[in-house]
């Protein structure tokens, strides 16, 4: 399995309403029920208003188009992180898999995931200090 570091620092919120979302945004979650609305934004695009927010999070995207078949594989990434102690936030989409944890936490995270053999790829940006060790 391999897993993408996303470049951007995210935060999880809990907007008022849709003004000011960017859904433009090229990675962004958003989801609404009956008694609450939810994002995922990069931390910059935080909209104005918001009633919670819980910023310094970063990603892990699971590369690749998962087989609505396949079984698991959420749970084995989850797993792994929860016995180092490291909680998670995680986002499902038809394709795939992301899984947040706290940027505090991102070095530990991805060394347990290397560990327990899940390769990395580079984010996509220029950043340097974001690139593959």
């Amino acid at each position: 399995m391999t897993c993408r570091l996303l470049a951007e620092e995210y935060s999880v919120c809990q907007p008022a309403g849709i003004q000011g979302i960017d859904f433009a945004s090229p990675t962004l979650f958003f989801a609404r029920t009956d008694d609450e609305l939810s994002l995922v934004c990069p931390s910059a695009s935080v909209p104005a208003g918001c009633l919670r927010e819980v910023p310094h999070w970063r990603g892990f995207r699971v590369e690749g188009t998962l087989d609505f078949a396949l079984t698991g594989v959420l749970s084995n990434l989850s797993s792994r992180l929860a016995e180092a102690g490291i909680p998670i936030f995680a986002v499902s989409t038809y394709d795939t898999d992301y899984l947040f944890v706290r940027s505090a936490h991102l070095e530990k995270a991805r060394r347990t995931l290397e560990e327990a053999g899940i390769a990395f790829l580079s984010p996509l940006t220029s950043d340097p200090s974001l690139s593959e060790a």
